[in-house]
């Protein structure tokens, strides 16, 4: 797996692993091969992110991470070449302030955020209480599998 972080940008390396721990556990849970699962990943500001989420999205406000799926669900994904599941959006001003308001660390939300975003890119959706449910119980799995629950 990898993840291609947008040009210039930088992140610690602690944490693009355990990104890639949280998206390799997340990969066999849902079945998609890892070795072929390639993500790009963009760290923004908040104004940067309300553009976007008001350009794609039609939501004119802030918002903590953006998904953008190639395909609708794994079931849509190609057997064999690279796999470019698509491109995450993370506000970093929002990973701050949401790891203070929930009493974690900039760490677990930052990964938090990434697989929930993940979860976009693989199908999933939380527009309906029970697929939110469904969400929120696969990511819950995953953090607790890499050891940063809550």
């Amino acid at each position: 797996m990898y993840i291609y972080l947008e040009e210039g940008q930088v992140m610690e390396e602690s944490l693009l692993k355990k990104m890639e721990e949280a998206a390799g556990v997340l990969f066999q849970q849902e079945g998609v091969d890892e070795e072929r699962a390639e993500i790009s990943l963009t760290l923004v500001s908040l104004e940067e992110i309300r553009e976007l989420n008001r350009d794609y999205r039609d939501v004119d406000r802030e918002t903590d991470v953006l998904s953008f799926p190639q395909f609708e669900g794994v079931e849509d994904m190609p057997e064999f070449g690279e796999l470019c599941l698509g491109d995450v959006v993370i506000c970093l001003d929002k990973v701050e302030e949401q790891a203070k308001e929930f009493g974690h660390s900039f760490e677990r939300e930052l990964i938090y955020l990434f697989v929930h975003s993940l979860l976009h890119l693989l199908g999933y959706d939380h527009m309906e209480e029970g697929e939110k449910q469904e969400m929120r119980q696969r990511e819950e799995q995953v953090m607790t599998a890499i050891d940063l629950n809550r």
